[in-house]
């Protein structure tokens, strides 16, 4: 029992199995092994190593976005008269972070303050006191109303609200918009970030972007694709939109900053790459472009007043996306090790067509698998031997 035993360890210490290979002689099943083996080959090489840099660790990125915008512009409407608007009228929010809007058109309701007044006809239409619950205010109106049915003019009535009179008429829109010259004004886009895995950070004002180029350049995908100084109208035209359309009733355009370095490379070579995208669909008449309301305050003979703007404007959303990767042996043997496990479908696919598809099948079966039966025991060989002799 004990001999028994050593023998067991000792097969299992200084013994090697390896697997019966079978040369086959066939060219077509040759051919399509070693066809699949450059598929395979190709696929590791050329998409997992150099396309998806299969050898690299990788890093996703933290931003950090800020703008600054120049222009002038002067309108001459009849409501406010001459008036210089400059960047502090027609930007909101005034600092200028990664999401911010720039007034193209506006509809102005001078002199309001709160009391009593009709409302506009497209919320506010009656024909008697019934009409209008005291108390109350309609989803689209804008006060409340105290329970009259007033003319509004000579040939309509309207509910009485109690709010800020006059009441907001806020049509029709200026066509063509009343800022044109927004097309003109210039943004300019600071964006800093950094990998923290790496302990790589970045600014987009790359070393080719020196003080005295930042002064003249404009960003031109071809010339100047580094510049992060940008007039809003090629902005608007790269996003695929028309800007002089665009600006009457506004829109979104999205400004997107793309960072995929490669740090197995010198920093230098880590650049931004910038895209726009047009995110307003005019083809739907439902509630269509980019506006808000905002009012500036003002005090007339004691009492409160305001002066009511209804914006239409561009809004511009910055994107920053990007990742960085760098050479590791770890993702590198991981990546090898999937690539040799991928070559054994070339020898599965090739069993199959030479074991269920090929003419002489039959053959190739009985050269490959050895066929082992059990050889029955003493006592049923005796019995089969008495059997026969009855």
């Amino acid at each position: 029992m004990g001999q028994r035993c050593m023998d067991k360890l000792s097969s299992f210490l200084f013994e090697y199995d390896t697997p019966r290979m079978v040369l086959v002689r066939n060219k077509k099943v040759g051919l399509t092994f070693r066809l699949i083996q450059l598929i395979v080959l190709a696929y590791i090489i050329g998409w997992v190593f150099l396309y998806e840099k299969g050898y690299q660790t990788q890093d996703s990125i933290v931003s950090s976005v800020s703008v600054k915008l120049k222009g002038l512009t002067m309108t001459n409407e009849s409501t406010l008269g001459p008036h210089i608007w400059d960047v502090v009228d027609y930007v909101f929010p005034p600092q200028g972070d990664s999401s911010f809007v720039v007034m193209t058109n506006f509809i102005i309701t001078p002199g309001q303050k709160q009391g009593t007044c009709p409302e506009v006809p497209d919320t506010g239409l009656c024909s008697q006191d019934s009409d209008c619950s005291k108390g109350t205010y309609s989803r689209q109106g804008q006060g409340i109303m105290t329970g009259k049915c007033i003319h509004f003019n000579t040939s309509v009535k309207t509910c009485e609200i109690f709010g800020w009179c006059p009441a907001e008429v806020d049509y029709p829109v200026p066509n063509p918009a009343l800022l044109p010259e927004v097309e003109k004004f210039t943004i300019f886009i600071k964006n800093s970030i950094t990998f923290p895995k790496f302990k790589v950070s970045r600014r987009n004002l790359v070393e080719s972007v020196t003080m005295q180029y930042l002064k003249k350049c404009t960003y031109h995908k071809v010339t100047d694709s580094l510049c992060p100084v940008f007039d809003l109208g090629y902005l608007v035209k790269e996003s695929g939109q028309n800007f002089s359309m665009l600006a009457v009733k506004g829109g979104v355009v999205g400004i997107t900053i793309d960072w995929n370095c490669d740090l197995d490379w010198p920093i230098r070579y880590c650049k931004p790459i910038y895209q726009f995208h047009g995110l307003y669909n005019d083809d739907s008449n439902v509630s269509p472009g980019f506006n808000f309301r905002y009012a500036k305050y003002y005090r007339e003979d004691g009492m409160e007043k305001r002066t009511l703007y209804k914006v239409f404007g561009i809004r511009f959303d910055i994107l920053v996306n990007g990742k960085a990767g760098k050479f590791d042996i770890i993702p590198t043997m991981t990546t090898i090790g999937s690539g040799i496990g991928i070559f054994g479908v070339a020898s599965v696919l090739c069993d199959l067509i030479l074991l269920h598809f090929l003419q002489g099948r039959d053959y190739y079966k009985q050269k490959k698998f050895k066929y082992a039966e059990q050889e029955p025991s003493r006592s049923t060989k005796k019995g089969k031997e008495l059997d026969s002799a009855q």
